[in-house]
């Protein structure tokens, strides 16, 4: 295992220790809201904080861009990209389904990835060109080859809704040509999955690098293929992103194709 992702693993289990701890009494926590239906916790400040400390005392002239902190040293050809705590919603009801995501870009090139569950202490992992794993055991996307047998996950517009019409519309169409869809509400754990074949495919509008950045490295590293809404690369950069087997990943992006719009191709990212 790469020396760098060994304490990028270290921090995600700190910050896990943290949101586990928090989660016995969700009720005392102190929470804000940062915008329509986005909130934050002490418990996300806290683990972002924890996980900053760990990868800074390892590599002090690394830059990092957290949800929470923003960025500092953006200027470094190392930057960690850093959601402590994907599902911030969730956890906050007591729903079972979030997770600490750390990726490391190395100019401009995602290379190691870290998703955490702290509720399953499942851990995924990827390096770039050495695959991705699922608690030490190689994962693998599904060999599914037609959509309609295939099972989706996704995630609803919960901030800004004017995208909600046109997101409504391909949720339609893709209920229709699939065998089920799913929408957990973690995109990070969503990639995960698909990355470990427990589902076929994932898409979202607008979301940000921190909800993404490592769950496409493990999808990529498990045989798959992530893309914007066109296929393309950008994914990153517009926050749209379709993730899923060789063979379903192209068969989504025809059901998408009817419904892009030019400000669905270049959203506001975060927005």
């Amino acid at each position: 295992m790469h020396p760098i992702l060994n304490v990028a693993i270290k921090a995600a289990r700190e910050a896990g220790k943290i949101i586990n701890r928090a989660s016995q009494d969700i009720g005392a926590l102190k929470v804000e809201h940062k915008d329509t239906n986005d909130f934050v916790s002490e418990v996300d400040r806290g683990a972002e904080q924890a996980i900053i400390h760990i990868l800074k005392d390892a590599y002090p002239h690394h830059g990092f861009f957290g949800e929470e902190s923003g960025k500092t040293n953006s200027d470094s050809d190392f930057i960690w990209i850093i959601d402590p705590l994907d599902g911030t919603t969730n956890f906050l009801h007591g729903f079972p389904a979030y997770c600490v995501s750390i990726a490391l870009q190395e100019k401009g090139v995602i290379t190691q990835a870290v998703i955490y569950d702290p509720v399953r202490n499942d851990l995924f992992t990827a390096t770039k060109g050495s695959g991705a794993f699922l608690n030490d055991r190689r994962i693998r996307v599904t060999q599914r080859s037609k959509l309609q047998e295939a099972l989706i996950s996704t995630g609803f517009p919960f901030k800004d809704f004017s995208y909600l019409e046109t997101y409504i519309d391909i949720f339609r169409d893709m209920a229709k040509k699939t065998s089920g869809l799913r929408r957990p509400g973690s995109a990070a754990l969503d990639l995960a999955y698909v990355a470990a074949g427990f589902s076929d495919g994932f898409f979202e509008i607008n979301l940000s690098p921190w909800d993404i950045a490592a769950g496409a490295l493990l999808v990529t590293e498990a045989g798959g293929i992530v893309g914007d809404f066109e296929g393309n690369e950008s994914w990153l950069r517009t926050g749209n992103i379709v993730a899923g087997n060789p063979k379903v990943f192209g068969q989504m992006l025809q059901v998408i194709a009817p419904h892009l719009t030019e400000r669905i191709k270049t959203p506001t990212i975060g927005a």
